[in-house]
């Protein structure tokens, strides 16, 4: 399908905006997974998490992956299994990369490659990033990676890609990997400019003016923060799926958007 007809398709939808009173849209919010292959936990893990969605949570729309997803095999075989395991959700699953993907080490793979490998059928995908449409609320996925790099930047084709979709005027959510705020109230430069997206002023400036902006979504740093705004937009960031220091192991976040008001809560598989 031709993008100008896909966008018809997609955005002209009958469907009343859940911003207006629609029906409520419900998903999952799970970042830095960390799958490895040469740690046999974090792979059942994640065969774990598959289950307990399919078990708990059958009624959620969709699953969102914010990002460090696996730790980027050689032979990229790592991808493959993340992919393999998480297309037995039966719900939708959307994907953006983290810094994982981007290795530092040079095994990363690049936007293009990701997006041949994750991409979905109701996907529209330009250059690195990708818009879908659930029940009225549209969802951005902005590759926020530098290759080769931990830190993160939204490029201006990103920037372009985001106002131009936030122009159809749908309560809009945009899923990246990299944070918009010093939430931790870091004092070192050097964490900073690894953990905060290093154009969050630009991108604020350009993107976050628009009304129908109402949620962001990140992780990388591992701490979770739901609570942080941006003026109107409330942004979120979700722990570690994996992360070792937690009390209770492998959270996630469930996200109900309903009646002009998004709810949130922390749960764990």
């Amino acid at each position: 399908m031709e993008r100008r007809d896909f966008l018809k398709v997609a955005l002209g939808a009958a469907t009343l905006p859940v911003w207006a009173g629609g029906e409520p849209v419900r998903f999952l919010h799970v970042t830095d997974s960390h799958l490895d292959l040469q740690e046999p936990e974090s792979i059942e893990a994640l065969k774990l998490l598959v289950r307990s969605i399919n078990f708990k949570y059958p009624e959620v729309d969709f699953v969102l992956f914010g990002g460090d997803n696996f730790n980027n095999d050689a032979n990229g075989e790592d991808a493959r299994l993340f992919r393999q395991i998480i297309s037995q959700l039966r719900m939708p699953a959307y994907c953006v990369r983290g810094n994982k993907e981007a290795n530092p080490k040079g095994r990363g793979i690049d936007g293009p490659t990701f997006l041949d490998l994750f991409a979905t059928p109701n996907m529209l995908v330009v250059g690195r990033d990708w818009m879908v449409v659930h029940k009225g609320v549209m969802v951005l996925g902005i590759d926020s990676c530098i290759d080769g790099h931990d830190n993160g930047r939204f490029s201006p084709e990103s920037i372009a890609f985001a106002k131009k979709m936030l122009q159809f005027d749908k309560p809009t959510i945009i899923l990246d990997h990299h944070p918009f705020l010093n939430f931790w109230h870091s004092s070192d430069p050097e964490n900073i400019h690894k953990y905060v997206l290093n154009n969050s002023d630009e991108v604020q400036r350009e993107l976050f003016t628009y009304p129908n902006l109402i949620l962001t979504l990140s992780g990388h740093i591992h701490v979770d923060d739901p609570s942080s705004r941006i003026g109107h937009v409330r942004c979120i960031t979700t722990r570690a799926f994996k992360n070792a220091l937690a009390p209770d192991r492998y959270p996630m976040r469930l996200v109900t958007i309903a009646d002009g008001r998004i709810t949130q809560k922390l749960i764990h598989t």
